[in-house]
């Protein structure tokens, strides 16, 4: 691809992603001003005085008589941030807070992300509820031993991207780093556009910060996405993987940055997985290199509709939503022959929308009707069943064999499970960790 070819191509995706950030915060602006609700990422510039008619949805500060509306968490975190900084200054104390030591071992869950939803190219991305437990532990020799999908393929030296993102670790810390025995219980497909490798860049970075007694900041900074994005290129797989649910990801000149999308209740994720790997190197390199202005509308409106639909919990549009003119074809008629007869079938089936997720092969649909658990609710209110047997069938008529999976949209990403030593105190005792601990981190 020339660079003049190039710049046309990012220019066309930064506008579908100024559209699909626009829409969001039209439809978050619209939402916050019919409710006190303090979920809007984004609202007009904040006025010097606070209204009298809802002075709940504008947070104060009786000491400072500082103003925030609802969507200013990051002001309001500098804030905090600077209070508790004046605090430990003055007392001579550190912030109870904060917890830097660096730890033995560690064992983090990582979630396999979807990329794209089709119309998203490069920029939209969910958390997938799949899971890659990781284990990273001081030891005297480098090892690393795996089971699970992926355990044969999956480098066992350096190059692996878990310890890559454990070096990046390290080197935040301005620390060496130490030898360390890796444990690998994968349950994401291996190179099949699931984000594997997002997912172990991101099991890296959080092991070897965890293990460097190193923190970062978040709010203004992202510091984690930053690292991860820097290392894949891209945070549509990145973002998810660490904040969990449905992502949106752009860089703004001076640094990645993302934001969450809301998600209909419901929703159930068909995932047919063929039985052969995808190279996403592969899969970029059959991409045109030109993007002609009828496709960069196409898919400016079919993006802008995707989050319109997302967000007003409107699952029937989804199927126009995820409908894609910039890689979907391309990737279809040279790699995928079974993708649009398996679209068409999916949807024919029952599916609310179907798309290649990331660069492929996998394929995935969304169902819609699932409440609370499904196995003790009526086949008849859900069509996972006839989507997923619909896929299958498709996928054996192109001679492709493969499975079905079904998942749900993970609402939360990447997180520690096992810690040691631990976090908690007598007086202070941090949950959420495995059964084995008693869930104690």
């Amino acid at each position: 691809m020339t660079s003049s070819n190039t710049q046309t191509f990012f220019i066309a995706l930064g506008t579908a992603t100024a559209a699909t950030l626009i829409t969001n915060a039209i439809i978050s602006l619209r939402s916050s001003k019919s409710s006190t609700s303090h979920t809007s990422p984004t609202t007009p510039t904040t006025p010097t005085t606070p209204t009298t008619h809802h002075p709940t949805s504008i947070p104060q500060t009786a000491s400072t008589g500082n103003i925030f509306r609802p969507h200013q968490h990051e002001e309001k975190m500098a804030h905090r941030v600077a209070k508790v900084n004046k605090v430990n200054k003055s007392s001579k104390r550190i912030s109870l807070i904060s917890d830097s030591k660096p730890r033995d071992s560690v064992t983090v869950r990582v979630p396999a992300t979807s990329a794209n939803l089709g119309s998203g190219y490069d920029c939209l991305g969910m958390a997938v509820d799949l899971w890659t437990t990781v284990t990273v532990e001081r030891a005297e020799a480098f090892s690393i031993h795996a089971t699970g999908e992926g355990a044969a393929e999956m480098p066992k030296d350096e190059t692996n991207l878990l310890c890559v993102g454990v070096m990046h670790a390290f080197q935040r810390a301005d620390k060496p780093i130490p030898k360390l025995r890796y444990t690998v219980d994968s349950k994401i497909p291996y190179a099949r556009g699931l984000g594997s490798s997002s997912a172990a860049i991101v099991a890296g970075i959080i092991a070897g910060l965890v293990l460097a007694g190193q923190e970062l900041t978040v709010w203004g900074s992202e510091i984690l996405l930053q690292i991860a994005a820097e290392i894949e290129g891209h945070p549509d797989n990145v973002a998810p993987v660490i904040y969990g649910g449905c992502q949106i990801g752009i860089h703004t000149g001076k640094r990645w940055l993302s934001e969450r999308i809301s998600m209909p209740q419901g929703l159930q994720l068909i995932i047919f997985v063929p039985d052969f790997i995808g190279k996403t190197s592969t899969a970029r390199g059959v991409l045109d290199d030109m993007v002609s202005r009828s496709d960069c509308s196409f898919n400016i409106g079919r993006v802008a509709f995707l989050i319109n639909a997302l967000n007003q919990g409107n699952v029937e549009n989804l199927k126009f939503g995820v409908q894609d003119g910039i890689h979907q074809p391309q990737r279809g008629s040279k790699l995928y022959p079974y993708l649009f007869p398996m679209m068409e079938a999916a949807e024919a089936a029952g599916a609310s929308g179907c798309y290649l997720s990331g660069a492929g092969p996998t394929v995935l649909a969304f169902t819609s009707g699932s409440s609370g658990d499904i196995f003790v609710q009526s086949q008849s209110e859900r069509t996972d069943l006839a989507v997923a047997q619909s896929m299958r069938d498709a996928a054996k008529k192109a001679g492709v064999e493969g499975k079905c999976y079904v998942a749900q949209v993970s609402q939360v990403g990447a997180h520690v499970v096992s810690v040691s030593p631990k976090f908690s105190t007598e007086e202070v005792v941090y949950m959420g960790g495995d059964t084995a601990n008693g869930g104690v981190l």
